[in-house]
């Protein structure tokens, strides 16, 4: 499968979902433009990043679209069960921190996740949000970040979260 059928099937899943006040292709093209120069595989997890978690879209469903390998990085990137924010959160960190080898594609597509809601936060000033995301940075930062990996995302996410 290519980037642009992932995209395909994500706006099918997500049908006329919303991002904000926008149509959820700008949040996923915003994540994908981040990943520019790291392969295929990471623009395709990061069109399905949210498909199982906000849509009924299964990993199985994934699986037999985009293989093993895809569904478990996009596994990894989707958030756990919880009763509120603070628990889903603190069970997928669990879950990200133990993330390594090839798989860690994974993780950069959360980065440029992340980076993606931040800078809409920032544009749209929505303070809110963007407070949340300050006060998840450290934790997050602990989970998901690796030396080496992403460091120019992690520059641009590390800037803006501190303004």
């Amino acid at each position: 499968m290519t980037p642009e059928q992932a995209r395909t099937f994500a706006l099918l899943a997500h049908g006329d979902q919303r991002y904000g006040d926008r149509p959820y292709s700008y949040h996923l093209d915003a994540v994908v433009a981040h990943l520019a120069g790291f392969g295929d595989d990471a623009k395709i997890i990061g069109y399905l990043h949210d498909v199982v978690e906000d849509t009924d879209t299964t990993h199985a469903d994934i699986q037999l679209a985009f293989g093993d390998f895809i569904a478990r990085c996009v596994a990894i990137v989707t958030d756990e069960a919880g009763n509120n924010r603070k628990q889903r959160k603190a069970r997928s960190y669990a879950k990200m921190a133990g993330v390594t080898g090839e798989e860690s594609v994974a993780l950069v597509v959360k980065v440029a996740d992340r980076l993606a809601n931040i800078q809409s936060c920032v544009a749209d000033n929505n303070r809110r949000l963007l407070a949340m995301y300050q006060n998840e940075h450290e934790v997050f930062t602990r989970s998901v970040y690796r030396p080496g990996l992403c460091e120019a995302l992690w520059e641009q996410l590390h800037r803006l979260i501190q303004s």
